[in-house]
């Protein structure tokens, strides 16, 4: 089995993706706001096992293709044999990003919840924008972690006694200090592309907003809460005084990582299938004009 991290986490992508947007959300992207109107080549540099190719590629002109590129083996394993299984014209790269070269020849250079797990984000953005002809398009899905940990509204329970922003902005910026990865990098695109060139550069915000009803089909709460979970939001945090230390090293206070666990452990307390909860990811979407 690989030893790569993302190698041992394809169940949990598999089960996670969803809650970021809908559907017709993305056929407006693809139709409204970037204008697809004819066959497109995209590339998508750390593809996982395929997943925007196939939200995509049912919504692109037809004869457009797909190629992925990833570290993971297994993923590009799993990748492979997922489209076997369909007619979309799609290839698959295994090898580490930072160290391909790759020729100047797809219309689109695309990332998803990748660029954040990067500690150099604008070496790979240089990378993506070098991929793509004159007057292609780089197009980011990332993450803004302080957004989504606001977007939370769970039944009965004050937001504050359950999430502390002010505690969680200060380990997300400590954390991008120390390692360079940047949790909030989705709001940071727009600058980073416009810095390296990119023309027409706009943002938008994923859409969907997932709400555990209480009128549901039960498959269809099970499925939520176990998604969110997964995602972490509502697990139980795990040993008090080794998840204090790790705080700690983060950069917070002990008296903020003890009020820190106890919020976690409240969270988890009063999340199941049989509350009601809103819960917006904030994803931001950024794209721009590749002109040279």
């Amino acid at each position: 089995m690989s030893e790569y991290y993302w190698d041992q986490q394809i169940e949990y992508l598999r089960n996670t993706r969803w809650l970021y947007y809908n559907d017709d959300y993305l056929e407006f992207l693809v139709q409204r706001v970037w204008k697809i109107e004819k066959a497109v080549h995209i590339m998508d540099y750390g593809c996982g096992f395929g997943y925007m190719g196939l939200k995509l590629l049912p919504l692109l002109p037809e004869g457009s293709k797909y190629t992925g590129v990833d570290k993971g083996t297994e993923l590009i394993k799993h990748a492979k044999e997922i489209y076997e299984h369909t007619s979309y014209q799609a290839d698959f790269i295994e090898g580490d990003i930072k160290k391909l070269q790759i020729n100047r020849t797809y219309d689109i250079a695309m990332s998803h919840a990748f660029l954040l797990h990067m500690p150099e984000p604008k070496s790979i953005l240089e990378k993506m924008i070098g991929s793509v002809v004159d007057g292609g398009r780089v197009i980011c899905f990332e993450p803004h972690w302080i957004a989504n940990m606001s977007s939370y509204v769970l039944e009965g329970v004050q937001q504050s006694s359950i999430m502390h922003l002010g505690a969680l902005q200060k380990l997300y910026e400590q954390d991008a200090i120390r390692s360079g990865k940047d949790g909030n990098i989705g709001m940071s695109i727009p600058v980073l592309l416009s810095q390296l060139g990119v023309r027409g550069v706009e943002c938008r915000v994923s859409d969907r907003v997932n709400f555990l009803d209480q009128h549901m089909a039960d498959a269809d709460k099970q499925r939520l809460v176990h998604a969110l979970k997964e995602e972490g939001l509502g697990a139980m945090p795990g040993n008090r005084p080794d998840v204090i230390a790790q705080l700690v090293d983060r950069g917070l206070t002990l008296e903020e990582a003890n009020q820190q666990y106890e919020a976690e452990e409240r969270f988890a307390r009063e999340f199941n299938e049989n509350v009601c909860m809103t819960y917006a990811p904030n994803m931001k979407i950024t794209s721009g004009i590749v002109a040279r």
